[in-house]
C-alpha cells in the first residue's frame, strides 16, 4: 500500500482541539475559530482534529459537530489539515458522519474504537472497513483502550492497513511494545501517530511519524521542535521534551480536557474553561497543579 492522502497532507503535529462553550453552555463558534488560528499560527500545528474526545464529542449534537468542522475549515483549512472525528460506537452513525464531513470539505476522518459495546477483533475489523468504505477521504484509526475498553490488536490493524484509504493510526493504547510492532510491520507509507503526549519521544524512537496532541494547545511550538529535531538532533529533542514534561503531566492531572481548557485560558486569554456535564471545572487545588507547571515553564499570557 502506498500513502493515500486527500487535498492536504496531515503533517507531523495535530491537536485534538477543545470545544469552547459560552456561559450558557452553547458552543462558541467564533471562539472556536480563534482557537484554531492560535493552534496553527502560534502553536505550529500542521493540523487539527475536530470533534475528538478532547472536543467533548460525546456531549455534542450532530449539528454542533458539523458546524464546528465548517468553522475550523473556514478559519484554517487553507493552511492546515482539518480531520473530523466521525467515529462512535454506532457504525451506521459513524458512516453517516463521515459522509457529511466529506461533503463539507474535511481533509480526513478519524474513527475511534467503538466504546461501551466492546466488539471483538472481527467486529472491530468489520466496523472500520465499513466506515472507511463510506468515504473517499483518508482515514485515521484511533486505538485508545483506556477509554474504549478494547484494544485494536496489531494483527487486526495490519489487515486494516491494507485498505487503500486507511492511512494512519492514532495509537493511545499506552503499550509501547505494541506500538513498536505496528511501526515495524505496517505497510510502507502507513503513519503511526502517538496519541499520548507523554510518550512522544518513545514513539518517535520506534518509528512513529508524529503526534496527535492535547498539550499542543499550550506547548505546541515545543512539541513541534521535539518532533522535528528527533531525527537530526535527538539530544536536543529529548532536552526540550523533558523541559515540558511537567506541563504534559499537569494537563492530565484531572479528567481531560478540563485541565487543558483551564491552561489555554491562562496562557492565551481565551474564555474557554467551561465544560459540559458530566465533566466539571477544576477545583482550586487542581488549578494550582496546572498553574505550578505553567509557571515552571513560564507559559503565561
Amino acid at each position: 500500500m502506498g500513502a493515500f492522502f486527500g487535498p492536504r497532507d496531515w503533517g507531523t503535529l495535530l491537536t485534538a482541539m477543545l470545544t469552547p462553550f459560552d456561559k450558557d453552555g452553547a458552543v462558541d463558534y467564533d471562539l472556536a475559530a480563534q482557537i484554531a488560528v492560535h493552534l496553527v499560527d502560534k502553536q505550529k500545528n500542521d493540523g487539527i482534529v475536530v470533534n475528538g474526545t478532547t472536543g467533548e464529542s460525546p456531549t455534542l449534537t450532530e449539528y454542533e459537530k458539523l458546524r464546528l468542522l465548517e468553522v475550523v475549515l473556514e478559519a484554517v483549512g487553507d493552511r492546515a489539515a482539518v480531520v473530523f472525528g466521525a467515529g462512535t460506537y454506532n457504525t451506521a452513525e459513524s458512516v453517516a458522519m463521515a459522509k457529511e464531513a466529506e461533503h463539507r470539505g474535511a481533509h480526513g476522518v478519524m474513527f475511534v474504537n467503538p466504546y461501551y459495546n466492546r466488539p471483538g477483533q472481527a467486529g472491530l475489523e468489520a466496523h472500520f472497513r465499513a466506515c472507511a468504505a463510506a468515504t473517499g477521504l483518508p482515514v485515521m484509526l484511533y486505538n485508545i483502550q483506556p477509554r474504549s475498553a478494547i484494544n485494536l490488536e496489531t494483527s487486526t490493524l495490519l489487515k486494516l492497513a491494507e485498505v487503500k484509504n486507511i492511512v494512519a493510526v492514532k495509537e493511545a493504547s499506552g503499550n509501547i511494545g505494541q506500538i513498536t510492532d505496528v511501526c515495524a510491520q505496517a505497510p510502507e507509507g502507513f503513519r503511526v501517530y502517538s496519541g499520548d503526549d507523554g510518550i512522544t519521544t518513545a514513539v518517535m524512537a520506534v518509528g512513529g511519524h508524529g503526534l496527535v496532541s492535547v498539550a499542543a494547545h499550550v506547548v505546541g511550538a515545543e512539541l513541534k521542535e521535539v518532533i522535528e529535531s528527533f531525527a537530526k538532533d535527538p539530544a536536543r529533542s529529548i532536552t526540550v521534551f523533558q523541559r515540558i514534561l511537567p506541563v504534559l503531566r499537569a494537563l492530565f492531572s484531572a479528567p481531560s480536557p478540563v485541565p487543558v481548557k483551564y491552561a489555554l485560558a491562562q496562557t492565551a486569554g481565551f474564555a474557554c474553561e467551561s465544560v459540559r456535564l458530566p465533566l466539571v471545572e477544576l477545583s482550586a487545588t487542581e488549578k494550582a497543579v496546572v498553574d505550578q507547571a505553567l509557571a515552571s515553564l513560564k507559559v503565561t499570557a
